[in-house]
């Protein structure tokens, strides 16, 4: 008897789908899925009907499968649920650790938007920086949300960027801003020493969807003169937090 279950099968059809999705093909047959599978055609049959029920598959005029893309829009749009409400629960408990502010952020064009915050109770944090972009060479989060982006993407998102000057260590320009996140990724978080203004230091780290891809960044901000000593104590915090909210969007292990 096989061991993999009806729905391990099931979902083994759907990549396979997937995978050919991937390669350039519009759509899979029975026979195409079966010889990629090395399996029954009635048995592969079964499984493409039951993930096309399942609304995992479309199935065209052709009898061919391809993806049902409505379920990974509906997947994205509940990410973006869950990344603002477990977010919260991430800052709290990344305050806890660090006794620091700390904040989620996305990126939007080459800016960065803070969509969650929380402070201690004897900050002297004045305002509120939700729905405030920032410039993602300089910000608390740009490295860590351009973290899995090649050296092309970064230079395309910063193509029609001016490198202002915002604080005393700024990025020139782009060669310098890839070599600050080459340094980040050696490190595994970013660490953002009065780029953004004097004296302010930040700690940052990217946080994965169930893609395994970054859509937001976890960072704890606060004086240099207060965070640099412990950095790598707030670093840890922000990696276990990260961490855990990536669990709670369903990050592949």
């Amino acid at each position: 008897m096989s061991k993999i279950s009806s729905m391990g099968r099931g979902m083994q059809v759907v990549f396979a789908v997937g995978s050919r999705h991937g390669g350039g093909a519009r759509g899979a047959t029975v026979g195409d899925i079966a010889a990629d599978l090395g399996k029954d055609r009635s048995q592969v049959s079964r499984g493409l009907k039951a993930a096309q029920q399942e609304n995992f598959l479309l199935r065209g005029g052709h009898r061919e499968y391809s993806l049902d893309w409505s379920l990974y829009t509906d997947a994205q749009l509940l990410t973006e649920q869950r990344l603002r409400t477990e977010g919260m629960t991430a800052l709290e408990g990344l305050v806890e650790d660090t006794g620091e502010g700390c904040f989620l952020g996305v990126l939007n064009g080459d800016s960065t938007v803070t969509i969650g915050e929380h402070v201690p109770p004897n900050s002297r944090m004045v305002g509120s920086w939700i729905g405030r972009p920032y410039p993602a060479y300089c910000s608390d989060a740009g490295q860590a949300l351009l973290w899995d982006a090649t050296d092309a993407e970064v230079r395309a998102v910063f193509s029609q960027t001016d490198f202002v000057r915002h604080g005393p260590n700024t990025p020139a320009d782009i060669e310098d801003f890839l070599s600050r996140l080459g340094g980040a990724r050696e490190r595994g978080y970013s660490v953002v020493d009065e780029e953004a203004e004097p004296h302010l230091y930040s700690v940052a780290v990217p946080v994965r969807d169930f893609r395994g891809e970054a859509i937001a960044a976890l960072q704890v901000v606060g004086s240099k003169a207060r965070l640099e000593p412990k950095r790598e104590e707030i670093a840890a915090a922000a990696l276990k937090w990260g961490g855990w909210l990536e669990a709670a969007l369903g990050r592949p292990s």
